[in-house]
């Protein structure tokens, strides 16, 4: 992937969610109205989508192989779903196991050259359904209360776009680590 010197970029950065559970979310996520999920791989978020340079990036990506060499895989159970209603008209699946270790692994990343400020507070989850209406927001909270899927999160994944919504592998990273606590981070 070609990157325009010292152009703008969007970032984001994830922890996959691994086959056959990526693309079942994904196809749910399509049949409730959620086009752009064609363009979005399943995933929890590490560092929201992010504007910018392409110099900046470049130091991003050195410092997330200092996060990943850092940090230990560690287990992750989705289970059941969430809503951020009535704050942010969203429907998500539950990280039920992990979420001390995507919060330490989330801060890591966010602790570098594109430190950044949350619009929210960091709660690990994956997307379902985002501003869609209600009724569909509600039909998704309920079909998906059962869904369950385990597996080891062993690397996450620095995504760009530039303007289209399409969010492209950049570089993937394997979580490398043996202690937790040395991924720790400020931003």
């Amino acid at each position: 992937m070609s990157l325009q010197p010292h152009g703008p970029v969007t970032v984001g950065v994830a922890l996959p969610v691994p086959e056959p559970w990526g693309s079942l979310v994904r196809e749910a996520r399509l049949g409730y109205g959620e086009d752009r999920a064609a363009h979005i791989p399943t995933h929890v978020t590490l560092l929201p989508p992010t504007e910018t340079t392409t110099d900046r990036l470049e130091d991003l990506l050195e410092h997330l192989g200092v996060v990943s060499r850092a940090s230990p895989s560690f287990d992750v159970v989705l289970r059941g779903t969430g809503t951020f209603r009535p704050v942010s008209d969203v429907v998500y699946i539950q990280v039920a196991q992990g979420v001390s270790s995507c919060e330490q692994l989330e801060r890591a990343v966010r602790a570098g050259p594109v430190c950044r400020t949350l619009e929210f507070p960091y709660h690990p989850h994956v997307t379902v359904v985002h501003d869609e209406p209600p009724e569909v927001l509600d039909r998704a909270f309920a079909e998906l209360a059962d869904f369950t899927a385990e597996f080891v999160a062993d690397e996450f994944v620095a995504y760009v776009h530039h303007g289209d919504e399409v969010w492209r592998p950049l570089v993937t990273y394997p979580l490398q680590g043996r202690d937790a606590q040395a991924t720790a981070g400020e931003c």
